[in-house]
């Protein structure tokens, strides 16, 4: 088999990097080693519905530059359903909270949301982020790094952040937003958020109007094929032959033998610490020591197929609690045009440590149809036809202390072979954005190396406004 570019791995950061490189003009071979492609971001038909359902559904945002960019190659961007207003619906003990997004220069767009924050957080609560954010909006990339080592909740406490509003806010968003404990959380993961936060306005979030997958892979996997290449199923890569001066071919699990010369490893980094760690190649090692330290954060995706609507709601988030099981909810009957006007199909994701894994699906049925009806009381009335819980080994690897500084480069100490994932030194959080960005630093790297250079990637966003004339 003749091929320009071998990419293993077809979730999105595979498929980003083997679109653009088929767009240059090369011939691609991909090599999935499940039944379908999209990795994380995968879509099937629920078999006793006929759904068309995720791996949990995932939240997009207007930050999501690369993401996005990627859609309106494949001209599949029209099929996000865009939302606002509010930014975010909060339940918490007291009620709920409905989160304005305004466009105003940074950080005045967070006056609209401060009555709603005093109505849980005291004024010294909220008075006590003054030395954080003042910190965050001095904080570039480099110096960002370097709170690596320390802990998220050590950090809070460090600049003085009061423990109400470490509980109220601080656990809720970090869980929702990085995957883990707060105590768990690098620091530089946390700042990187918050001081986005502060710097950025306007923002909001998006849904996918139909199957996740739908949206990239029939595009991607497109562009390959028009370009000569071609995309293998269950072809699972068990290692890589290499010699100094780079790959020589990849050894799948049943033995068969693939030459390249030129390979981009798209796996999350458990695969990819195995497949380098087989590899015999001693300038690697590094890469698949580094590579396993990385854990994954658990996911729990519950979908509840009611005989009713239960309300109009499309999103909403519970904030942290130690009881609580899910973290978010998306009624697809007001996401997804095909099921407009029909009963309620909700969506109830569990994130990292709230995932219970000694609870049987039955009672993650029970307490996910509970939270459901504490957001929206009209469940109580409401019954249940159909419930169907999805249980996945990693959402994303965990940003804990250490993992900024071991995200390693697309480039790796072999010639020719580079890697891609949201894993990866992308200067984003752990994402579906993260991966589309991998996947174009990848494809600029294999272009590059042909003498052909050309920029893919889109940089992560910066900070604007008065933050931004404070940033060192």
């Amino acid at each position: 088999m003749t091929t320009d570019l071998l990419v293993v791995g077809a979730g999105i950061a595979g498929l980003a990097c083997a679109c653009a490189a088929a767009d240059a003009g090369l011939r691609v071979t991909v090599l999935e080693a499940q039944a379908h492609a999209g990795g994380r971001a995968a879509s099937w038909n629920d078999p006793t519905t006929g759904t068309r359902v995720d791996i949990g559904p995932h939240v997009v945002s207007t930050e999501h530059r690369n993401y996005l960019s990627l859609l309106r190659r494949l001209g599949t961007d029209g099929q996000l359903t865009w939302q606002r207003a509010p930014l975010i619906t909060l339940l918490d003990a007291r009620g709920t909270l409905r989160m304005p997004s305004r466009r105003w220069l940074p950080p005045l767009h967070g006056l609209p949301m401060l009555p709603g924050a005093l109505s849980r957080l005291s004024l010294a609560d909220a008075l006590s982020h003054t030395r954080l954010a003042w910190a965050a909006a001095r904080t570039d990339e480099q110096a960002l790094r370097e709170l690596d080592a320390e802990d998220a909740l050590a950090w809070l406490r460090g600049h003085g952040v009061r423990p109400h509003a470490i509980d109220w806010f601080w656990r809720s968003a970090v869980l929702a937003l990085l995957n883990v404990r707060l105590e768990q959380c690098s620091a530089a993961a946390a700042m990187r958020v918050f001081r986005l936060m502060l710097g950025r306005s306007g923002w909001h979030f998006g849904f996918p109007r139909t199957g996740l997958a739908d949206l990239v892979v029939p595009g991607c996997t497109g562009a390959v094929l028009r370009s000569g290449g071609r995309l293998l199923h269950g072809a699972r890569v068990r290692r890589l032959l290499a010699g100094p001066q780079g790959p020589q071919a990849v050894e799948t699990a049943d033995g068969h033998r693939l030459a390249a010369t030129r390979i981009v490893l798209a796996l999350p980094p458990q695969a990819l610490a195995e497949v380098v760690g087989a590899s015999d190649v001693p300038a690697l090692q590094p890469l698949a020591t580094r590579a396993g330290y990385f854990r994954p954060a658990p996911y729990l995706s519950t979908y509840l197929w009611f005989d009713r609507p239960i309300g109009s709601e499309r999103f909403w988030a519970r904030a942290w609690s130690p009881q609580g099981l899910n973290t978010d909810f998306y009624d697809l009957s007001h996401i997804r045009p095909a099921l407009h006007g029909k009963p309620s199909l909700v969506a109830c994701n569990a994130i990292g440590p709230q995932v219970r894994e000694d609870w049987d699906d039955a009672r993650i049925v029970e307490q996910s149809v509970e939270e459901v009806a504490q957001f929206a009381p009209a469940t109580r009335q409401a019954r249940v036809l159909h419930a169907r819980v999805h249980r996945i080994a990693q959402a994303i690897p965990q940003p804990r202390p250490g993992s900024e500084q071991l995200r390693p480069p697309v480039a790796t100490a072999l010639p020719r072979l580079w890697i891609a994932g949201d894993w990866t030194d992308t200067a984003v959080p752990c994402s579906m954005e993260s991966a589309a960005r991998s996947g174009a630093l990848a494809a600029e790297a294999v272009l590059a190396e042909l003498g052909r250079p050309r920029r893919l990637a889109i940089d992560p966003p910066e900070t604007r406004g008065l933050v931004a004339l404070l940033r060192r």
